[in-house]
């Protein structure tokens, strides 16, 4: 392992981050940067191209672009105010109801969307402005609303699931998508803790009884997106197609929904797939980038390099398991979760293999650990999107979020150390 290597990479990462350069083309540059110091007599620009050309051809890789599409569709197909008004009719009537509504119409549309940017903004949407108009104060609202839109990246189907079956080496990601539900109701639940106790000690409303009549007629109404996850989910793991296949159907299940809730014409399918397209452009730039950068981490043997300083430090599982949670804390606050993702399984999966951890345990453990990262400064993407949707500020939600990131730090260390809340369902299923 080089040292120097170690330094060019990630001073140079961190110098163009700082400096405002798109995080793609931090870790694009700072990748060729350190060949230049790695292989000798070799066309550096050659060799990034090579790597991310590489990378991305995986057919695996194909289902992002689909269910990007789908979110897409869904964000613009009526199904967010269906997820919400069924919600509504379930859990409004209890004491700081409306928090508890957020929060599962942000795990069901980020589990139907697989975007934790598209459930902020969706729901946070519809939510913030019958929170406020009901009494609720705008900050907790748009809080509530960031945190639990997370939920999704673990709730199947999950975009940064397939990302890390790609760095994992080939973890199933039907496997991976079982694996991903209870800790992300885990999740939930502890955010709807922290909303019952913030909103009974001041004192929020709560909404009309819903007759049971219309409830049942929200379901209904509700029920078709809902039945999207049956299909994705079921036929993934009944081995009916693969994950890319399903993302197709997903696509197509979406479009179908959203002409028959006549939410969208084909007027606006140009500009969904030119937001599709954006996306997914951005999202395998991040992708391709960073499997240039993994492969020069396995060039110069830095994975075995910490691998080896880490257990050197301790042959305690818990403390090594901690410190691992720290490390992945601190890099969810500088960088984008897919990034994140790609550059740090191949570093820390051998160690936690050699402590005795499953592969599906521990990418459930490296996304949670992220999801915390995407509602913390300064990249978080979440955070800034629940902000803007709010009509707040970074500075004003400091104080609603820290009981919210607690619970989730909780949640957290529950899945690390309790290893059958993510494998309970894999085992289940025979995986």
């Amino acid at each position: 392992m080089s040292w120097l290597a170690i330094v060019v990479l990630a001073l140079s990462f961190v110098v163009l981050l700082v400096m405002g350069v798109p995080i793609a083309f931090c870790i694009g540059l700072s990748t060729a940067l350190t060949m230049l110091l790695s292989i000798d007599a070799m066309p550096v620009v050659t060799t990034v191209a090579q790597r991310v050309a590489t990378g991305l051809d995986s057919f695996a890789l194909l289902a992002i672009p689909f269910f990007i599409l789908a979110g897409q569709l869904m964000n613009h197909g009526g199904i967010a105010q269906r997820l919400v008004d069924f919600a509504k009719a379930l859990l409004g009537m209890l004491p700081g109801g409306l928090a508890y509504v957020n929060i599962v119409a942000a795990m069901l549309f980020g589990a139907v969307s697989g975007s934790a940017v598209a459930a902020a903004s969706a729901v946070g949407g519809f939510m913030g402005p019958q929170m406020e108009e009901e009494g609720y104060e705008k900050n907790f609202s748009a809080a509530v609303n960031i945190t639990s839109a997370t939920t999704g990246l673990l709730i199947p189907p999950s975009n940064v699931l397939i990302v890390y079956s790609l760095a994992s080496g080939g973890v199933s990601i039907a496997a991976l998508f079982l694996a991903g539900y209870l800790p992300g109701i885990l999740v939930g639940l502890s955010l709807m803790a922290v909303a019952g106790v913030w909103a009974y000690r001041n004192d929020y409303p709560t909404s009309d009884r819903v007759p049971l009549k219309t409830a049942l007629w929200r379901f209904i109404d509700a029920l078709p997106s809902l039945f999207m996850l049956v299909v994705v989910i079921g036929g993934i793991v009944a081995g009916i197609f693969t994950a890319t296949e399903a993302a197709a159907v997903a696509v197509l299940y979406a479009l179908v929904l959203a002409f028959v809730y006549r939410e969208i014409t084909w007027r606006d399918l140009p500009d969904i797939l030119l937001d599709t397209v954006t996306t997914s452009a951005i999202v395998l730039l991040l992708v391709g980038t960073s499997i240039a950068m993994s492969w020069v981490l396995s060039y110069e043997n830095i994975p075995q390099g910490v691998a080896s300083a880490l257990v050197a430090m301790t042959d305690s599982t818990f403390v090594l398991l901690l410190i691992i949670n720290v490390m992945l804390l601190a890099v969810g606050t500088f960088m984008d979760i897919t990034p994140a993702v790609l550059i740090f399984t191949p570093i820390f999966l051998p160690i936690v293999m050699e402590l005795g951890l499953d592969p599906i345990h521990f990418g459930i453990m490296l996304v949670l650990n992220l999801c915390v990262g995407l509602c913390t400064p300064p990249v978080g993407t979440v955070l800034f999107v629940g902000a803007a949707v709010g009509d707040t500020t970074i500075s004003r939600l400091v104080r609603p979020l820290l009981p919210l990131f607690i619970a989730m730090i909780i949640a957290l260390l529950v899945v690390t150390f309790v290893p059958a809340v993510s494998m309970w369902l894999p085992t289940v299923f025979g995986y």
